[in-house]
């Protein structure tokens, strides 16, 4: 078939950052795990759920935290407007930055891809930056490359000066 058939689709795979630090935190990262596998694509790797201390605006409740690999067929406007639309239907409202809330979506990677568009920055900017990202990505992709900084999950993370507490709650 030629390349341009619509029935050949091109799968990414994409890790995103989920985090929760209000109400039943664990009920929070499964509702949104579903609604990832429903709308987005079935999850193919999952690190555990850890608990980490707010990043940023540090008077709230620790978060619990985990990263997801998907495959997607999306492109990444689409796939963040999915992402918006999960964290509308379970119930987020953004109000502050960095402040608490239900559920958390941030994504992280998008195969090699680099995207700087209005609203839209992948591989996430500060991703390198937090413990809380760091961790769970390394458990379940600690040898990916980094599309701009050219390192591994796993140099970012030793180089990383975070030190903020990151306990692993699950695998």
């Amino acid at each position: 078939m030629p390349s341009g058939s619509p029935f050949l689709k091109k799968y990414i795979n994409v890790y995103l950052g989920l985090g929760s630090n209000m109400g039943d935190r664990m009920a929070n990262l499964q509702a949104a795990q579903q609604r990832i596998n429903k709308y987005i694509g079935k999850i193919a790797r999952q690190s555990s759920v850890y608990e980490t201390q707010p990043w940023g605006k540090t008077d709230q409740e620790n978060f619990y935290n985990m990263v997801v690999m998907t495959n997607t067929s999306m492109d990444p406007r689409e796939l963040l407007q999915s992402i918006d639309g999960i964290e509308k239907e379970l119930g987020r409202v953004k109000s502050e930055k960095w402040g608490p809330r239900l559920i958390d979506i941030d994504i992280l990677l998008y195969g090699k891809r680099v995207v700087r568009d209005k609203g839209l920055e992948i591989p996430h900017p500060e991703l390198q930056d937090r413990q809380f990202v760091l961790v769970p990505l390394m458990e379940i992709a600690g040898e990916l490359e980094h599309p701009v900084l050219h390192q591994t999950i796993e140099e970012l993370y030793a180089a990383c000066t975070d030190a903020s507490d990151v306990l692993m709650l699950e695998s």
